[in-house]
C-alpha cells in the first residue's frame, strides 16, 4: 500500500513546505508594502552595530556563517 501525505490528499488544494503559495504571497506582499513605506533608511540605520564590540560579534557570525556555505551567490549584488 503506498502512503500519501496530507497534502497529496485530494480535495487539499493548499501546498505546504516549499511550495507554500499562500505564504510566498504573503510574504511578496509584506515586502513589497515596507520597501514602498518609506521606512526603509530607517531600519537600515536601527540594524548597523551599536559600537565595535558588536560590529566585530556581527563580522565573527558572519564569517560563521560563510564557513558552511556552498558559496556566494552569483546573484547577490553586494
Amino acid at each position: 500500500m503506498k502512503a500519501t501525505k496530507p497534502d497529496a490528499l485530494p480535495g487539499n488544494t493548499k501546498v505546504q513546505g516549499e511550495g507554500d503559495y499562500e505564504a510566498a504571497r504573503r510574504y511578496d506582499k509584506s515586502a513589497q508594502d515596507f520597501a514602498q513605506s518609506g521606512k526603509v533608511a530607517e531600519a537600515a540605520r536601527k540594524a548597523q552595530p551599536h559600537d565595535a564590540k558588536e560590529a566585530e560579534e556581527l563580522k565573527r557570525a558572519e564569517k560563521a556563517g560563510k564557513s558552511r556555505s556552498k558559496g556566494e551567490d552569483p546573484g547577490d549584488a553586494r
